[in-house]
């Protein structure tokens, strides 16, 4: 290992500055839904895909990627991630169909993978595990921050200057990311070589590959035939058997497994995993319905709707930084249920509040509650699960931890895009047909009908409503495209309560898991948190 004599900590101002570019494309687009889906003429489908597909994409290698960075140096596979991460980002602003942001999408979280394990592996590098929690918290504090900060920037970048923008943005930033790169990182060299486990990389790529669209396009294709003979159902059973097989397999002796067993050998460690997993899920899951419902329920534009998530962003950071220094008095375990809790309430509130009149200011206390409980967790749980790990697993360690939050956002956002579609399948036409007793008869069956259709294309996002026939007189006519509104209002709201309550279910197995966590035998005193020793 070769050693550098610039400071760690300008090095780790490097590794935030790639990993808040990371974490902040995991949510900016869902800001942006709304203005895809009408310039892209995409289905929700499709737009959902846009964000799921970076989500997958940056999953499926960690497990690689982190191993990779044992092999080549941490500093090499990093700056090659970050090449890649720009180029499709460019990809991705110039994209003018959505089958083409999906694909540049794909290549990004390429990008993405390749990067966000050496930040994690570079700062158990660069820090003695007595000395780690104050970087740890800055590193929880970027990750829980820039998750929140993609709605607000996305919306800011809708409003003024188009979608294609939020893409656009990492250009300059990852530039200057690059050469921080480059100047400040380290380089690394592993002392002995790493074979990569090629098998259980397939296993795993394939399984999550064939279980997330099993997921995500089940509604779409029907839970029918997707091609030919091949149907959503067995996809997904395909998918799990490959899990299955892909842990069987890490189980098997061999010198360099894609997961170490060594790793699980403390339970704190799996713990810290499930419990990431279960963050992952809550945070990705809850963003989808709620953008929607604030823009295209309550008639926010992207601006406003960022705004109104700014408080969050702000409570995310406040309490990051206040757990980063609490991890010294504050048994780490109880900050990491308080904010699982708190994350958890504040979901409940604002399914609680939403209807489709509510002020939006009614819903700021549940988004500051929320941003407080994902600001708690992410830097006691970081520090939780990289205290004390020998250099060896270092590089496969981050790997692991990250997969976990990814694989809950995955699958976070596949589950709630699918309650979502399913539930306005039935929330949407229930409400049209509540709506259509107000019309004479003869117009009420036709209304429905549209109104169910509308419920299933972009058009109910452009506040234009469904198509009115043109013999329909003025009056019936408009009278009509009121009550088309209201029902979907009605109808998207009930459904996005019902599809808030899943993250909640994730976000209290999160919590039981999280009580497994405990403290390790040395200068982690009752928290399992490392503590800085005091300098001379």
């Amino acid at each position: 290992m070769t050693s550098t004599s610039r400071s760690p900590w300008m090095a780790l101002v490097a590794l935030c500055a790639c990993f808040f570019m990371v974490m902040l494309d995991s949510t900016i687009v869902t800001v942006a839904i709304p203005a895809m889906l009408t310039g892209l003429d995409a289905t929700l489908n499709q737009v959902i895909w846009v964000n799921s597909v970076y989500l997958l994409a940056n999953t499926v290698p960690l497990l690689v990627t982190g191993r990779l960075g044992d092999r080549y140096g941490p500093k090499r596979v990093l700056v090659a991630g970050l090449v890649l991460f720009l180029a499709a980002s460019l990809w991705c602003g110039l994209s003018t169909t959505a089958g083409s942001l999906i694909a540049a999408r794909a290549a990004q979280g390429l990008g993405a993978a390749a990067m966000t394990p050496q930040t994690l592996s570079f700062i158990t590098r660069l820090f003695p595990a007595e000395r780690r929690g104050a970087p740890i918290a800055v590193w929880g504090a970027v990750a829980g921050v820039a998750t929140i900060t993609g709605p607000v920037v996305g919306g800011l970048l809708v409003q003024h200057v188009g979608w294609q923008w939020i893409f656009l943005l990492n250009l300059p930033v990852g530039a200057v990311g690059l050469v921080m790169a480059l100047t400040l990182l380290p380089d690394w060299r592993p002392t002995g070589r790493i074979r990569l486990d090629a098998v259980g990389a397939l296993l795993a790529s394939a399984g999550l590959g064939a279980l997330v669209f099993g997921l995500q396009n089940g509604q779409h294709y029907h839970w029918g035939r997707i091609v030919g003979p091949i149907g959503v159902l067995p996809v997904i059973g395909v998918g799990l058997a490959l899990l299955g097989g892909f842990l069987l397999w890490q189980r098997r002796p061999r010198p360099d497994p894609l997961v170490p067993p060594g790793l699980f050998a403390d339970p704190t460690f799996g713990f810290a995993n499930l419990t990431h997993g279960a963050l992952g899920f809550a945070t990705t899951g809850m963003f989808l319905p709620l953008v929607i419902y604030v823009q295209s329920v309550l008639g926010m534009d992207p601006v406003a709707s960022s705004l109104l998530c700014a408080p969050m962003a702000l409570a995310a950071a406040c309490a990051a930084l206040l757990a980063g220094r609490g991890l010294r008095r504050i048994e780490g375990k109880s900050l990491i249920m308080a904010g699982l809790g708190g994350l958890a309430v504040g979901t409940v509130v604002l399914a609680a509040l939403a209807e489709p009149d509510t002020d939006p200011l009614v819903l700021v206390p549940g988004l500051v509650l929320a941003g407080v409980g994902i600001g708690l967790v992410f830097s006691p749980l970081t520090a939780a699960a990289t205290f004390g790990l020998p250099p060896p697993l270092v590089g496969a360690a981050s790997g692991v931890f990250n997969t976990s939050r990814q694989v809950g956002g995955v699958l976070g956002s596949a589950t709630t895009g699918l309650l979502l579609q399913v539930g306005l399948s039935f929330s949407v036409p229930a409400a049209a047909r509540e709506h259509a007793k107000l019309l004479p008869p003869r117009y009420a069956d036709e209304f429905v009908d549209r109104i169910t259709e509308a419920a299933d294309t972009a058009s109910r996002f452009g506040g234009a409503g469904p198509a009115i026939p043109a013999d329909w007189s003025p009056s019936v006519a408009e009278k009509v495209r009121q009550l088309a509104t209201d029902a979907y209002a009605l109808g998207f709201t009930n459904a996005a309560k019902a599809t808030l309550v899943l993250p909640v279910v994730v976000l209290i197995l999160g919590m039981v898991c999280a009580a497994g966590i405990r403290a390790p035998t040395g200068n982690a005193k009752n928290s399992g948190l490392p503590r800085e020793r005091a300098t001379p």
